[in-house]
């Protein structure tokens, strides 16, 4: 998965010709409809103290964004997009399936732990109010898109890699609705992203096996690259 990753933000790096080379007739009608692909590094804020994170947690994200003017110089928009999501979080949390439940736990180093991590697949909702100094001949521009991010969970997984087994078990103890603000903002191709989450990624209610309460809030940050 990670070398997918880094040939994907090889080509998106070695291409920006894809993005917004395109210069229309002057249409003063052009629309921004773009198509979007994100890399994150996958941050986890107010975690218990005694979590932590290991190896790179990331994140790819990819959609569709309907752009719909919103005065008559079409620098101001409103952006609703559809799209998916998978995000993956590294830590020495440990999740343990019971026979109807879920064990949360800290890895003990007697495991020879390589890989822990926890993936979430979502399909997601962006919406957007979009400022720009685009016109209808130029589609080289600066950009600020601030919003939110609506998402429900479509499968969450647990995997546990060790030097003497593996261990893969979904995880249905994960808040599915999710929401948080959005913020994007660069020029042409290249555009820095930023994802805060406004609820737990866990359920209400959990806690570590030593008492501390279950709270994990994702912020994620990286890059964004809108194609027309």
């Amino acid at each position: 998965m990670r070398i997918r990753l880094i040939l994907l933000a090889a080509f998106l790096f070695a291409s920006p010709l894809l993005a917004q080379e395109i210069i229309p007739d002057g249409d003063p009608d052009y629309l921004e409809d773009q198509f979007y692909v994100g890399l994150t590094y996958n941050l986890i804020l107010n975690k218990p103290e005694s979590v932590n994170q290991q190896n790179l947690s990331y994140g790819l994200q990819l959609g569709f964004i309907k752009d719909l003017p919103l005065n008559s110089k079409r620098n101001m928009g409103l952006g609703i997009g559809l799209g998916y999501a998978v995000n993956s979080y590294y830590s020495n949390l440990q999740v343990s399936e019971l026979a109807d439940s879920f064990e949360y736990s800290l890895l003990s180093s007697d495991l020879n732990t390589k890989r822990n991590k926890l993936e979430t697949h979502l399909i997601e909702l962006p919406i957007e109010i979009r400022f720009r100094n685009s016109t209808p001949t130029e589609y080289k521009f600066w950009r600020f898109y601030a919003g939110a991010k609506l998402g429900y969970v479509v499968g969450a997984r647990s995997k546990l890699v060790t030097t003497e087994y593996k261990d893969s078990f979904y995880v249905t103890d994960i808040e599915n609705f999710r929401y948080g603000l959005t913020a994007n903002f660069g020029y042409n191709t290249f555009n820095i992203h930023i994802y805060y989450a406004l609820n737990n990624l866990f359920k209400d209610g959990l806690q570590l096996d030593s008492g501390e309460d279950l709270t994990f809030t994702p912020l994620r940050i990286g890059f964004i690259f809108y194609i027309l």
